[in-house]
């Protein structure tokens, strides 16, 4: 019954109040996004995508170009070709230059302005495809580092898509779409904060290809950040893992919200309802954002057959947004009696 209760969690999405999209900005946003190509060793096709941030400057991730020593730009049957690059390696960007890039550069918009369950379109050449492709998502979770927060999202990429941008809705570029995991409970994808663009600019130009050098990304299980130690238990719906992780991130993190609400996400999957309904309320407490968090308490109230908790909830969502109320009304399927 908790597995079901998570995977109808998953699929619906609670988000913030619903805004006017500013299509005139998401237009110029998707002719920002172009091409990274280059040959591989082998004579066969590398390929990513990237961002127009500058006057021939494009911003991709440094793993689209580690396998290749010439790449190139490239849009429809176009191409231009790559005369530099600024490195960071470990963030997993890099900055590089062309000659005469006919293409406007994307509104930097603020990795730090978003909030959990804001919706948010990444846009990229997934598969490899000629033009880009959109995937409409939510802002799942926020992970300081400073500047800016790496975003997770239920904006799906593909093969091809590294390095492609992460838009608001105004059309503003908050982050470049750079790893995900994958398992039987789907795919968790994230986007670096275009905040770290100010680092990059500030590095050496070089000329020399293929790209060296570990991401963060890539760094040993036990030494990654807790976000990221924690993705791979739960898209494998690997419970006691992920609760094993989330303990050790409420006590090393006891103020961030994310490590709470992944506890109780673990908790409740293990049928620990009465612990995963404490930790959920927590991850309320410190993220007033975080409605999945009262939503987990309504279905885990509603498990219990505690009708005063499920009607306590419909309240604090009704304060927040009657839309919020709603949605959670039909999900528990109690009507009036919520």
């Amino acid at each position: 019954m908790m597995r079901n209760f998570f995977l109808l969690i998953s699929f619906l999405s609670f988000t913030l109040p619903a805004k006017a999209y500013d299509m005139q900005g998401l237009m110029d946003a998707f002719y920002s996004v172009v091409m990274i190509r280059g040959y591989n060793s082998s004579g066969g096709m590398a390929y990513g995508s990237g961002v127009v941030v500058g006057e021939n400057k494009v911003i991709t991730n440094c793993h689209v170009l580690r396998s290749t020593k010439q790449p190139w730009i490239s849009r429809g049957e176009d191409s231009y070709a790559i005369t530099g690059v600024r490195v960071d390696a470990w963030h997993d960007l890099c900055l590089v230059s062309a000659h005469q890039l006919p293409f406007k550069a994307a509104k930097l918009g603020n990795s730090t302005d978003l909030k959990r369950g804001q919706e948010v379109a990444g846009i990229g050449h997934s598969n490899g495809v000629p033009a880009p492709l959109t995937s409409r998502g939510y802002v799942k979770g926020l992970y300081p580092n400073s500047p800016g927060n790496v975003i997770r999202t239920s904006a799906k990429f593909l093969m091809g898509a590294s390095g492609s941008g992460l838009f608001d809705m105004d059309g503003h570029l908050v982050g470049i779409n750079t790893f995900k995991t994958a398992g039987i409970g789907g795919s968790i994808h994230f986007a670096l904060p275009i905040e770290w663009l100010q680092t990059l600019e500030k590095q050496a130009e070089i000329t020399t290809f293929p790209i060296e050098g570990k991401a963060l990304w890539e760094e040993d299980e036990d030494k990654k950040p807790f976000y990221m130690q924690a993705a791979v238990p739960e898209s494998r719906q690997d419970w006691p893992k992920l609760a094993e992780v989330a303990e050790k991130w409420t006590v090393a993190e006891p103020k961030t919200a994310e490590a709470w609400y992944t506890l109780g996400v673990a908790l409740e999957n293990i049928s620990k309802n009465d612990l995963a309904a404490k930790a959920f309320n927590q991850a309320f407490l410190l993220d007033g954002n975080n409605y999945d968090a009262l939503v987990h308490m309504g279905l885990i109230a509603k498990s219990n057959g505690d009708s005063a908790e499920m009607h306590r909830i419909q309240v604090a969502l009704a304060n927040i947004d009657e839309n919020l109320a709603n949605e959670y009304v039909e999900l528990l399927g109690c009507g009036n009696s919520c």
